[in-house]
């Protein structure tokens, strides 16, 4: 606070001057700066402002007060230098003391470096003067340096050249206590911070490199060394020597001791001493000459050995170059070390003789600073580049010659590491590549060389890399600029097709964008000179294809990286491309809809703005409504982007977003939602920039555009901020809501003036008062209403966590500061009422509400709360009181589950209150601030002690209740059996009876003791971590004590003891370890030895106990007692070594080791079988990444070796640790996109990071191979390791090379499974350019007829060959000409083919063989084949084969794969004589051969020939009624018709035979499938297909006299469409609907059947219904139902047709029925259906009964449909069926009948309402109604009933209200509605009257067709 005192004494002294003259001046600049300095809390007495205002105001306000100060200190610096040398003093000295005090700010230091250098005119001495007074001041009571102190040392050496004259001038003191504080932080136990070592370490860094000049003489001359200096040298070799605190510290001294060697006169001087330091690390112990200076070797070593990193490191970041060139004469004239390049140099230098041998070794080396080793790497090869000349020179010759020993160790070093998997290593790699080869190629321009085989090999040897492997690109990315793109692209022929698997693979994109850019830039550049058109027509002969490809993908992350990657940056290189691209997108299909969005996005960023009209906006607005999620997004994307934040938007892209937003707000996925917000964000910054500049009056006012352009930006807004409050009434589903919540996050970041702290940009403009302003004056934008206030605190009760805590951030974050009197209390009560739920949700709901509470509570809350707890005084803040409250209800809930347990749990269970305090507590930064404040510390430590402390009884409460009575408490977890009975026991004591009979059904009462115990159990986990998280990290005031004390803290540490130790519920245990890892982290890490001891002496005691005998066994993978290992080893600081987890590990490695006694019991836990679980643990945890890497060996081979276990125990722990061991070492798949090619580490990097690994699996590859046939249980799980793994490149000196001869031995297993896996494993191990040699010699080893030995070896064989073949996801194989000599083989071998082979395995497998060899085969070879498989399948009868007396083994699985290859190649060839035999083999009656073809025909396998798909279409169609007739064999028929409806899956595939093939049998045959479906209850799978059958056949025609089979199809069709059925009957039923329905209706529309009308609005009733499904894929082909009506009615076929979004066909059903069917009197009726029928008064009975909720309520069917939305979306169309009743004599009659019917109901319910909401008894429980679903939706369907009442009777006529007994006619229906739905908006129950039904959109088209 010495600023503070300063700032005082300055303003008395200028106000003694008076206020004219320079005084004012003084005290102008002198209160900007007491601003930029005062607190940023609120002022005490004022009520405390939400964080993120508080913190953001202090940000903002700090740096404009500085500006101020600058900006005054610069308009009065005339005035200032009047002041004489005693006045101007007082000021100096002020501004100094900020900036010494603002030294941790470089910014706000610099700025008020420039004050101070303003105020100094014309008193420079005086200001050098002041400077030095301060800096001398520094330390004032000793020679040791504090942090901050070293803080200013740095900043005023870095920013002031006052302070570094003063340091020059007093060097000997600085270095004195340089060196002082340096022996304090190192001598220091325990431990300092850090940050004190860093920063002295960084003063003695910068002050070498700010006065070289004045350090050298202290170094390098003997008459002036300086001991100090000496002294700080010595200290700064022990830090590097590993004394530092952390790493960091380490490195920076590195660059330190760099700094000191530049000071040296003679760069040899320099390089001398630089090779004495490496000597130093490499030979250890003795002295050190540095220049002049001499000190002793540090005794203190690293045991990480980082010494040589840490120079090396130091010394290639800034050593000068000269010294890094020079020649060393100490090196030329004696033996280089011994990892020196040279024996004997006669031009040795630093550079490349003493440090890349360094390098070399560092990189080489397994360590865990892989990071730093790959940075020195990428250092040095920079350093090479900038001292070439010098080297060349020095060296005469190449540096990186062809035969040069540095070359060939730079390139494999690059290799053997292109694929090391640590974070940023292969930006380092990727750098080092283009260095080598600008290196390289700069000395070929010097030397004049053309020879350069460094780029053809290079080339090579990426290209024999599969394409999986990253590592492939980067190199490729380099060599093009030196190769050519040509000769690149001429040598990988697949590039581009592997370009695009990878950019559908999240890491491989960054590489393959890289690439196709250096590809594309390298083609521009080889052809300069031609137009833009020819330039684009030669980049369209390589990568158009590629880019279509990639923009009409399936795949989302294929098409959005091709979009943003590729692209726009395309487009901007070679704008004539556009004209290409937009040729290839003009369909009508959603890949074309969307590339061509892509298209014409990328054009819009390019050119800036993009006309929409005409065609281009007909089909953008058909995108807005396209069923693809992708389309939409893209086509809302396009519209709402603009390359300037202040381009406004037009009045089309506005018009199409009203449209298009109503119609989006249920999007299913989160994506969508995000990307919804993010696009919506966008437009609303464009609206909101563009109308602050046209208020401002600076942006144009363009032709064609409106006057009042805010006028439309706030009409937007408020439409936007309508349209979301109205979205989240509590009937709306969690879709509609967390949409609506999204975007009203936006509107309230992007359209008020709250500040966001934690965004770095996107804060709204400082004139955004102005825009404010103007829209409150238009009566809009009034964004904190009360009906938006309630619309939010309905949320606040959802059930979702994410509903909930949205709505609470809007509410805290932006909300006024506290909520209005008016609601509190309701509120409150609310609160404490949800946290007596015994519902998780309902609790967990209370807590959020409460923690709401509590950030928006003013004085008058805490007032409630007092009153309601008679307190004596209120305690000094609201956090304080609302906890001390949540504590109290707490207790009472305890004291009562003490009493009854059971009933406790049902009215008062403890997990909500737990909840409420961990939010109160942890997420409110107030109260955390509260704690720290010294004034309330006393009173948070009672508080913390008393919760410490009931938190502790209720866990032994509840432990205890779930063990049985009289179980030993130290006892191992009680098992499941232990609990029951326990909880039975507690029923029994509750309900005071006897005891029940067991029953296999949990009661409900047993449910509720399990959730408050568990719940309860894992919250407190969740406290207790939380709060030592937050209280023991930060520093507290001084002379305060601790928060938690040492005997909370071990009672916590009891507590979390007792829950993994006695817990079995993963939930519970999952979530309390949550907590325990936070509680061990903050203990570890704190610096306090007693502290750090808790969670030591907790390991320790656990790893004792895992050694110890056990009483019972503990199942379930150990329960809870592996993560108490795990918690207290993540704890650990992961920057530091991890001494826990390395003795952890060790322990468990040698326990599971141990071999198991003679006499074990199986009902016992082994300590062995827990040592491999807590492994297990270990392994699978997140907290530890890579940290386990280093011991991953000796636990693959414990692993392994437990496989071969006795023990079932052993081997099943053993089996889940290498499954956990595989994934961690694999890591996990990066992208989860369906149908995204394969991607993996290969087999020589694997090996390559584990060297030690690849011996283990070879030595049990070699045991299994040699040790006869005896079994290896761990075989087959190192095999399934292998075969995750991809192919490496193809080296001469592979390590993969050595797994072949093992595997391939392993084709002669006897077991099966061995066999098949060795083959996959085979795959990794045979680099692609090697696998035709490898088929070769497998062909050549099969046998000549009569020669087989074994038939296991010979199917082992064919297995491989198999595996080698197939090509790899994303290729095609190995090419046709090199498998020719493989194929010539096999032919030679047929003879394993033909029935003269007995094994019919082998015949399959020989045949699968040759099935992957179509291209290279002889024709006459391939011919022979065939006809024999046509003579073989077509001599089968059922159950016999041809030449076979018996069934043998396997048969089935040759005939089927004959059938599939016969299947194949009819497809390949498209002969009708090979289709014509596939469709006689379908109708021979052997069910093998039928079956393979059904699932060869279901797979997609012949979609590619539609002669085949035809000619089997007509074959089922033809054979249909007979198999239906014949139907015992339900799985057969079912596969059957599947097979039937995929080769009909779309009309347009029909083929015109269909129709006589059914001629006379179609009704027969749809009769049968109805019947089946009536009566003999068929499976759900075989009832999608019957009813998808029938409705494909009904396709072919019906007449009058069909009228009985429609109406039992309709009646199946709506029973599988209700919410209660299987989603895959509602799935049939939609299906069902495109079929048949358009055909329903198509024949309806005309006059001649009559009789179709009603089946027609049933099945219209059935899409309404279908397209509310829960279900994405439901709701998806009912909208297709949907699209074909809207694209024509009366048109067969659909095609063209774009399939619309669910929404939009939802829309254009309701649109169809008044137009087409309007006059019809069931319309009306049909449509009415669907309003919900709820009991309005039984509902509100039950709110106000307030009864004790039950623990579970009973689920909605459709939790997705919304009937009250549904509602007001039916309004206006059932307003328009009424206006038609005048026309129709028959509408007129039903609409009575049903106003008859309705209308009394109606106005009683509106009466009971208004007498209701009129009362203040409402008051007790209206907040509850606030978020009921039901009443809401009641209401909402009462308000539109009325509506149709009141209209009815306008329509009919005033006088059929007293003709009916209504008692009232339309008007006064009207106005008795208005004041009802007042009230209901007064209590946010209803919208406003005047707002209608907002919005508008729901009921009226989305545009035109």
């Amino acid at each position: 606070m010495g600023a503070e005192r300063e700032a005082r004494a300055c303003a008395a002294f200028y106000g003694a001057l008076g206020h004219g003259g320079p005084g004012r001046a003084a005290l102008c600049c002198l209160r900007s700066l007491r601003l930029f300095a005062g607190p940023s809390g609120a002022s005490p007495g004022r009520p405390s402002l939400s964080p993120y205002r508080r913190r953001s105001t202090a940000k903002r306000c700090r740096d404009k007060h500085l500006e101020e100060a600058l900006l005054l200190a610069r308009a009065l610096s005339e005035e200032l230098q009047v002041l004489g040398e005693a006045e101007a003093r007082p000021l100096l000295r002020c501004v100094l003391a900020f900036q010494l005090e603002a030294s941790g700010s470089s910014s706000a230091f610099h700025k008020l470096e420039q004050i101070v250098t303003q105020l100094a005119v014309g008193q420079e001495a005086l200001l050098s003067q002041e400077v030095g007074a301060l800096l001398a001041g520094l330390a004032p009571h000793g020679e040791v340096l504090s942090p901050e102190e070293l803080q200013a040392v740095c900043m005023y050496i870095e920013e002031s050249s006052l302070g570094r004259d003063h340091w020059r001038q007093n060097l000997a003191p600085l270095l004195q206590r340089l060196a002082a504080t340096l022996r304090r932080v190192l001598q220091s136990q325990p431990a300092p911070s850090g940050t004190w070592g860093y920063l002295a370490v960084k003063a003695c860094l910068q002050l070498f490199q700010a006065l070289p000049k004045d350090v050298a003489p202290l170094a390098w001359n003997a008459a002036t060394k300086s001991e100090t200096l000496q002294s700080i040298l010595g200290l700064l070799l022990e830090v590097v020597a590993g004394k530092a605190p952390n790493k960091d510290t380490q490195l920076l001294a590195g660059t330190a001791l760099s700094m000191l060697v530049n000071t040296a006169p003679q760069p040899q001087s320099g390089a001398s001493a630089a090779l004495a330091l490496f000597q130093l690390t490499d030979q250890g112990a003795g002295e050190l000459r540095f220049g002049e200076l001499v000190v002793e070797n540090p005794s203190v070593l690293d045991p990480a050995r980082l010494e040589r990193l840490v120079l090396s490191r130091g010394l290639l970041t800034c050593c000068k170059g000269d010294i890094l060139s020079c020649q060393l004469d100490s090196l030329t004239q004696q033996p280089a070390p011994t990892h020196s390049l040279m024996g004997c140099v006669l031009q040795a230098c630093l550079l490349v003789d003493v440090l890349f041998p360094a390098v070399h070794a560092l990189n080489k080396e397994q360590k865990d600073c892989h990071y730093y080793c790959f940075q020195v790497l990428a250092l040095w090869l920079r350093r090479l580049q900038e001292n070439l000349p010098e080297l060349w020179r020095l060296r005469g010759g190449r540096i990186l010659a062809e035969d040069t020993e540095l070359l060939q160790q730079l390139t494999q070093l690059l290799w053997d590491n292109a694929e090391t998997p640590v974070e940023g290593v292969s930006e380092f790699i990727q750098s080092s590549f283009r260095l080598l080869l600008e290196i390289y190629d700069l000395e070929c321009q010097h030397f004049k060389d053309q020879e350069r085989p460094l780029y053809q090999g290079m080339l090579q040897r990426a290209v024999s890399m599969p394409w999986q492997i990253k590592a492939r690109y980067v190199p490729l990315c380099a060599i093009v600029p030196y190769m050519g793109s040509q000769q690149v692209l001429d040598t990988y022929p697949d590039l581009p097709q592997h370009l695009l698997s990878c950019l559908a693979t999240n890491h491989l994109c960054p590489v393959a964008t890289e690439l196709y850019r250096a590809l594309v830039r390298q083609q521009r550049s080889e052809g300069p000179g031609g137009t833009e058109e020819a330039l684009a027509e030669r980049w369209a002969r390589r990568w158009l294809p590629l880019l279509c490809q990639a923009l009409r993908s399936p795949l989302p992350i294929l098409q959005s990286n091709a979009a943003n990657h590729l692209l726009v940056w395309t487009l901007r290189q070679l704008p004539a491309t556009h004209a290409l691209l937009a040729a290839q997108f003009d369909g009508q299909d959603a890949a074309a809809l969307r590339a061509w969005v892509s298209l014409l996005r990328a054009q819009k960023s390019i050119a800036g703005t993009l006309p929409l009209q005409g065609e281009a906006l007909a089909r953008l607005r058909t995108c807005l409504r396209a069923r693809e999620e992708g389309v939409r997004l893209a086509a809302l994307g396009l519209l709402c982007c603009s390359p300037s934040s202040g381009q406004a938007l037009s009045g089309t892209e506005e018009q199409l977003l009203r449209e298009f937003l109503p119609l989006n707000l249920t999007g299913d996925t989160s994506a969508f939602r995000q990307l919804l917000q993010a696009a919506m964000r966008k437009a609303l910054v464009r609206l909101r920039d563009s109308a602050l500049a046209r208020l401002r009056g600076k942006a144009p006012v363009e032709w064609g555009e409106e006057a009042g352009q805010p006028d439309q930006a706030v009409g937007f807004v408020e439409w936007l901020l309508q349209l979301s409050i109205s979205s989240l009434t509590p009937g709306a589903n969690y879709q509609r809501k967390k949409t609506a919540l999204l975007l009203l996050a936006a509107i309230l970041e992007t359209c008020t003036d709250t500040w966001s702290p934690e965004r770095k940009k996107g804060q709204p403009p400082r004139t955004m008062a102005a825009l404010l302003s103007h829209a409150r004056q238009s009566g809009c934008w009034d964004f904190f209403s009360r009906p938006n206030l309630l619309a939010l605190l309905s949320c606040l009760q959802d059930s979702t966590n994410e509903i909930r805590d949205l709505a609470s951030e809007l509410l805290v974050r932006y909300f006024p500061a506290a909520f209005p009197s008016s609601l509190a209390p309701a509120l409150l009560q609310l609160a404490q009422d949800a946290l007596s739920s015994p519902r998780v949700q309902e609790a967990e709901a209370g807590a959020v509400v409460m923690k709401t509470i509590l950030q928006k509570s003013d004085g008058s809350t805490v007032k409630i709360l007092a009153l309601e707890t008679e307190a004596a005084q209120t305690p000094p803040n609201h956090g304080l009181c609302f906890a001390q409250h949540l504590l109290r209800m707490l207790q009472a809930q305890h004291a009562a589950a003490r009493q009854d347990l059971l009933r406790a749990a049902a009215v008062a269970p403890m997990h909500g209150v737990i909840a409420a305090l961990r939010r109160c507590l942890l997420q409110v930064p107030e109260v955390a601030a509260s704690m720290r404040a010294a004034e309330s510390a006393q009173s948070w430590q009672e508080f913390l002690t008393s919760l410490v402390t009931t938190v502790r009884d209720i866990t032994s409460l509840l432990l205890g209740a779930l063990q049985s009575p009289g179980a030993d408490e130290q006892a191992a977890a009680p098992s499941f059996a232990d609990m029951g009975n326990a909880i039975g026991s507690l029923i029994t004591l509750g309900k005071g009876q006897q005891e029940e009979e067991d029953s296999v059904l949990l009661s409900e009462e047993h449910s509720l003791i399990l959730t408050c115990c568990w719940v309860s159990v894992k919250e407190i986990g969740l406290l207790l971590g939380g709060l030592a998280e937050l209280l023991l990290l930060p520093v507290l005031p001084a002379g305060a004590g601790p928060l938690l004390t040492l005997a909370n803290l071990q009672t916590a540490a009891r507590v979390f003891q007792e829950v993994l130790l006695r817990c079995r519920h993963w939930g519970a245990v999952e979530g309390c370890s949550m907590g325990f890892t936070k509680f061990c982290a903050a203990l570890l890490n704190h610096p306090d030895t007693e502290l750090q001891a808790i969670p030591r002496t907790m390991l320790d005691q656990g790893l004792e106990a895992l050694s110890g005998p056990r009483s019972s066994s503990i199942t379930r993978r150990a329960a809870g007692f592996p993560m108490l290992f795990l918690c207290i080893v993540s704890g650990e600081n992961p920057a530091q070594a991890r001494p826990l987890l390395t003795r952890c590990i060790q322990t468990l490695l040698a326990l599971a080791s141990t071999a198991l006694p003679q006499d074990w019991d199986q009902t016992l836990d082994l300590p062995q079988v827990c040592a491999l679980h807590v492994l297990q643990t270990l392994v699978r945890g997140a907290g530890l990444g890579s940290a386990l890497l280093r011991h991953t060996t000796p636990m693959v081979a414990l692993a392994l070796q437990g496989l071969g276990s006795p023990c079932w125990a052993m081997r099943n722990a053993a089996i889940q640790l290498f499954s956990a061991l595989t994934s961690r070492l694999l890591g996990q798949k990066r992208s989860r996109a369906e149908g995204c090619p394969a991607e993996g580490l290969s087999l020589p990097a694997f090996l390559g990071q584990h060297p030690q690994l690849g011996a283990v699996l070879l030595a049990e590859l070699g045991a299994a191979t040699t040790g006869g046939a005896r079994l290896r249980p761990a075989l087959h799980a190192v095999l399934t390791l292998l075969a995750q793994l991809q192919p490496g490149p193809d080296g001469p000196d592979s390590p993969s090379a050595r797994f072949l001869e093992p595997l391939l031995g392993l084709a002669a297993s006897p077991i099966y499974a061995v066999r098949a896996m060795a083959a996959k494993a085979l795959v990794p191990v045979v680099p692609p350019p090697r696998r035709p040699a490898l088929l070769l010699r497998l062909a050549q080893q099969l046998p000549a007829p009569g020669g087989v030995r074994s038939h296991n070896a010979l199917h082992g064989h064919l297995l491989q060959m198999q595996a080698l073949l197939a090509p790899a996801p994303g290729s095609d194989g190995l090419p046709a000409e090199a498998l020719r000599p493989v194929a010539l083989q096999l032919e030679a071998r047929g003879w394993l083919f033909t029935p003269t082979q007995r094994c019919p395995l082998v015949r399959a497998a020989f045949l699968q063989v040759l099935a992957l060899l179509p291209a290279s085969l002889s024709p006459g070879f391939a011919q022979s084949i065939r006809e024999a498989i046509s003579t073989e399948l077509g001599g089968l009868t059922l159950g016999k084969e041809p030449q076979c007396a018996e069934l043998q083994v396997g048969s089935a699985v040759l005939h089927q794969t004959m059938a599939r290859f016969a299947c194949s190649e009819a497809a390949r060839l498209a002969d009708s004589e090979r289709i014509g035999a596939v469709c006689s083999l379908l109708r021979q009656p052997n069910p093998d051969v039928q079956l393979a073809i059904f699932s060869w025909v279901i797979e997609g396998e012949g979609e590619e020939c539609k002669e085949l798909e035809k000619a089997l279409q007509l074959t089922l169609l033809e054979n249909l009624q007979s198999v239906l007739r014949d139907r015992r064999n339900k799985e057969f028929l079912k596969l059957y018709l599947e097979a039937l409806m995929h080769l009909c899956r779309n009309l347009s595939s029909w083929s015109p035979e269909a129709s006589p093939k059914l001629q006379g049998s179609s009704s027969a045959c749809v009769e049968m499938l109805l019947l089946m479906m009536e009566t003999e209850h068929p499976g759900p799978d075989l009832f999608f297909q019957a009813l998808c059958a029938a409705s494909l056949l009904l396709t072919l025609g019906f007449g009058d006299e069909d009228s009985p089979l429609v109406w039992r199809w309709c009646a199946a069709l709506e029973a599988c469409s209700r919410s209660v059925s299987a989603e895959v009957l509602r799935l049939a039923a939609a299906c069902s609907l495109q079929t048949a329905g358009m055909e329903v209706l198509r024949q309806s529309l005309g006059a001649a059947h009559p009789w179709l009308i009603p089946v027609a609005l049933r099945v219209i009733n059935v899409g309404i219904h279908l397209l509310q499904d829960e279900e994405q894929e439901v709701r998806h082909e009912a909208s297709a139902f949907a699209s074909l009506m809207q694209h024509g009615a009366g048109e067969p076929g659909g095609d063209g047709c774009v399939f619309v979004q669910g929404n939009v066909g939802l829309l254009g059903l309701l649109q169809l029925l008044p137009r087409e069917f309007g006059h019809h009197p069931e319309t009306f009726s049909s449509l009415l259906q669907h309003l919900p029928v709820l009991d309005l008064r039984g509902i509100v009975e039950e709110l106000e009964a307030n009864k004790a909720p039950s623990l579970y309520k009973e689920d909605e069917p459709n939790v997705f449909a919304e009937p009250a939305v549904l509602a007001q979306q039916l309004l206006p169309f059932l307003l328009q069926l009424l206006e038609k009743v005048p026309d129709a004599s028959l509408l007129r009659a039903s609409t009575l009948r049903w106003l008859e019917a309705a209308g009394p109901g109606v106005l009683q319910d509106l009466q009971y309402c208004k007498h209701l909401w009129s009362q203040e008894a409402v008051a007790r429980w209206w907040m509850k109604a606030l978020g009921c679903a039901k009443l809401r939706a009641a209401l909402v369907t009462l308000l539109v009933r009325a509506r149709l009442v009141a209209h009815a009777l306008r329509v009919l006529g005033e006088s059929h209200g007293a003709v009916l007994g209504l008692g009232c006619g339309a008007q006064e229906l009207e106005q008795e509605l208005a004041l009802v739905q007042g009230l209901l908006a007064q209590h946010g129950l209803a919208p406003a009257p005047s707002q209608g039904d907002v919005p508008r959109e729901l009921g009226s088209p989305p545009g035109n067709d």
